[in-house]
């Protein structure tokens, strides 16, 4: 894209007026109730499994949205092999990668000067993640049902009268370590992705909806016409996304909406920061500062966040009514 230069974009008049400080409003309080929330309900706890046992979602909803290392791997039904979750994620993973590597190498590092950019990336290191964190979900799926035929094979061979080993001490102890030990870096993994995940979520309902329903329509712009990658960038980000979903075990904690809005917030402050010291174009025209509609423009573009979220938060919803 060709950026206009905006000579004035230094200017005290231009950074210094009501309207700035008016959208700074929109943009820094929800940011700062966002970390506030995060602070009060986030404690990073990971379980190693669900506690109520319930894979679909049902039983103790005291405990329902709790995070769970088998929640990451394990598909939504118990019939549906790990395997099975493990290959569409890292055919959603080349794919992602292969298109960032192309608008990469075809229009050079200035492709993330878009909100698009940024989300689109992060949902490809989303499954990035997934694929190793299901790698390791499929090897402790085979050693469970390795446990579980010696455990059936000795409990026969008991029954039957003949002699079962018995395991020392030090192994016992070693076992139970590694039923019930995670390491650290997986959990902080595991809390990682179940973050990404929801901030991806709500992210790319946005970006999809702004393109398709304002952009596309409504504004003519050189960066924005029709081609396979541009589909490709505001379709697949979120279509592989609820299909991913769709076959997860994820829960959707509501107050997690707060790290959707810290991903927006940054975004934008990376925009400001830029244009002070930089002069070209938004990415945007609703970005804007100067014109005299950018306040409504800007709480409108904060208000969709709400719905975004929300048609997502529902789809998760009404996917474990119908899984239970």
């Amino acid at each position: 894209m060709d950026f206009q230069n905006v000579s004035a974009l230094a200017s005290f008049d231009y950074w210094f007026n009501w309207r700035v400080f008016l959208c700074a409003v929109w943009v820094l309080s929800p940011m700062i109730v966002a970390l506030f929330v995060i602070w009060k309900y986030e404690d990073g706890s990971v379980q190693t499994q669900r506690r109520n046992g319930n894979a679909t979602g049902g039983g103790d909803s005291e405990h329902d949205d709790d995070l769970c290392i088998d929640d990451v791997w394990r598909p939504c039904f118990k019939q549906i092999h790990p395997g099975w979750l493990l290959g569409f994620r890292v055919i959603a993973f080349c794919f992602l990668l292969a298109s960032n590597i192309v608008r990469l190498a075809f229009r050079g590092w200035r492709i993330y000067y878009y909100y698009t950019q940024w989300t689109f990336t992060l949902i490809a290191i989303y499954f990035g993640m997934g694929s190793l964190l299901s790698v390791y979900g499929c090897f402790q799926h085979k050693k469970q049902r390795s446990t579980r035929v010696t455990a059936d094979q000795v409990g026969n061979d008991a029954e039957n009268g003949y002699r079962v080993p018995l395991i020392n001490g030090e192994n016992m102890v070693s076992l139970e370590k590694r039923k019930t030990l995670d390491s650290k870096a997986l959990r902080s993994c595991v809390h990682l992705f179940q973050i990404i995940f929801q901030m991806s979520a709500g992210a790319a309902v946005l970006t999809d909806s702004i393109y398709w329903t304002v952009i596309f329509p409504f504004l003519s712009l050189q960066d924005y016409e029709m081609s396979f990658m541009t589909v490709n960038l505001h379709t697949s980000n979120l279509v592989l996304l609820l299909c991913d979903t769709t076959l997860n075990r994820l829960r959707f904690p509501l107050f997690r909406f707060s790290y959707f809005i810290l991903w927006t917030g940054s975004f934008v402050i990376f925009q400001w920061t830029l244009h002070v010291f930089v002069s070209v174009g938004w990415p945007y025209p609703f970005l804007d500062l100067s014109i005299s509609m950018a306040p409504v423009w800007y709480l409108l573009v904060a208000l969709l966040h709400l719905p975004s979220y929300g048609f997502y938060a529902l789809f998760v919803r009404i996917k474990q009514k119908l899984t239970t």
